[in-house]
């Protein structure tokens, strides 16, 4: 296959903070064979094929770590697990993947998701069947009673096709991850608290040190990274002392926590982006507001933005995250919004936002000694961008600034195909936000006594 040649004026490699200038890529079978300064760049020979990146900023292909395919920009948790088909999920995952690459993200993480539809979607891009990115996939989240993911009422549980395999017992525990390593996952999520508070206000660990320790150990043992969803300090403290790869939230923790975050050499992504969208975006009539869950965002923002500088300043390394497949925060939309508030909330510069969002990221990929930076040997994943991120980290958000993604050296389609969302993931049989009463119905005009 020929060679490409991309000349850059400016280069983000992700080697570390700082730009190059009249750099020169040079991809051979998708990846890099040169980096380096365009003086020194071997030429180019018949056939191959030679780009100008011109004023363009060069940069690595984002890294998402906290994406859900299953979701399909979910309003409700009944609209995740009801609703639809495992079988239409998959398929309606494939076509928001390409959402997601379309907007810069070439590597995501799906943390949790419905039966072996990440694994699949995954599959099916590593064969060349479709276009996406690349994944890490996983299978049902590994929940307990009091954790986020068990939903439902206790008549209920979490059936076969849930988002959710309810585990209660170790036995039960081991078993569910001896099966998601079996069907091909590279990552284990677990549940490890949702709202469950005891009288002080602290949220509850759903699983107990030990059962941590032994779940996690095992999903190492059979070659599978763990990420967990921790919000709480007991939480996070258990997930950390076991050793995972991956925790997700992290707003409530303490000191002694981030002293073994850093011990463990644990990734830390907060994923603010779906608080503070729920925050900012949220109208009246929306369910989030009137039960006060806009609020408790709010809150959860303020308290963990403190605790999470800290965090920084100790030296735990933080990943990006947006927590896309909710409605607000759909696939294609927000992926890059983290960055913006790892700086704006907490301290970062643009430059360690940039490497936090690739170089960091790759970590929790499969192979992601390959990826998140533009090195000889490594997947020529990178993106072009009409203005530099490092001045203002928001154009990453602008669509009309992304002139182009690369993936393995070849272009992404940028057009995104339109959908009708009542008949992709609006299914819930809601019918009336409101209760009206005579009273209501005089309030808002349309009767009168």
């Amino acid at each position: 296959m020929n060679a490409l040649h991309l000349k850059c004026q400016t280069l983000f490699d992700g080697t570390g903070l700082e730009t190059r200038q009249q750099q020169t890529l040079v991809v051979e079978n998708g990846l890099l064979s040169y980096v380096g300064p365009t003086a020194l760049a071997p030429q180019p020979q018949p056939g191959d094929t030679l780009l100008e990146a011109g004023d363009n900023f060069v940069m690595p292909g984002l890294v998402d770590v906290h994406t859900h395919l299953a979701f399909g920009n979910a309003q409700s948790e009944e609209d995740i697990d009801i609703w639809t088909s495992d079988e239409f999920r998959a398929l309606r995952g494939m076509f928001f993947a390409q959402h997601v690459l379309a907007a810069g993200v070439t590597s995501m993480v799906c943390p949790g998701d419905s039966g072996q539809l990440s694994i699949a979607v995954r599959n099916a891009i590593g064969a060349g069947l479709f276009e996406g990115p690349r994944i890490a996939a996983s299978s049902r989240v590994i929940t307990n009673r009091q954790s986020l993911n068990d939903w439902f009422p206790s008549r209920v549980g979490a059936p076969e096709y849930f988002t959710a395999r309810l585990v209660t017992s170790r036995s039960e525990a081991l078993a569910e991850i001896r099966k998601q390593a079996k069907d091909g996952v590279d990552l284990i999520k677990i549940a490890m608290d949702g709202t469950h508070r005891r009288p002080n206000g602290e949220i509850i660990a759903a699983f107990t040190a030990e059962e941590t320790y032994e779940m996690v150990e095992e999903a190492h043992r059979l070659g599978c990274k763990v990420a967990t969803h921790a919000y709480g300090r007991e939480a996070v403290m258990y997930a950390a002392r076991a050793g995972v790869d991956l925790v997700f939230h992290a707003f409530y923790m303490d000191d002694a926590c981030i002293e073994a975050l850093l011990e463990a050499g644990t990734i830390l992504a907060p994923t603010m982006t779906f608080p503070q969208n729920t925050v900012d975006f949220c109208q009246p009539h929306d369910p989030a507001i009137s039960t006060g869950y806009a609020g408790y965002c709010a809150r959860t923002l303020e308290v963990g933005s403190a605790v999470l500088k800290r965090a920084k300043a100790a030296g735990v390394p933080f990943a990006c995250g947006s927590d896309s497949g909710f409605a607000v925060t759909p696939y294609g939309e927000w992926h890059a919004r983290e960055l913006e508030l790892l700086v704006t909330r907490l301290g970062f510069t643009p430059a360690e936002a940039l490497y936090a969002a690739t170089a960091v990221g790759a970590r929790c990929m499969p192979r992601g000694e390959t990826l998140g930076s533009l090195e000889v040997g490594k997947q020529a994943d990178f993106l072009l961008l009409d203005g530099s991120p490092l001045h203002d980290i928001r154009i990453l958000q602008d669509r009309s600034r992304l002139n182009a993604v690369y993936k393995a050296g070849q272009p992404v389609r940028m057009e995104r195909s339109p959908y009708n969302p009542k008949q992709v993931s609006d299914f819930n049989s809601l019918k009336w936000t409101d209760l009206y009463t005579r009273d209501r119905v005089a309030q808002l005009g349309k009767w009168a006594q």
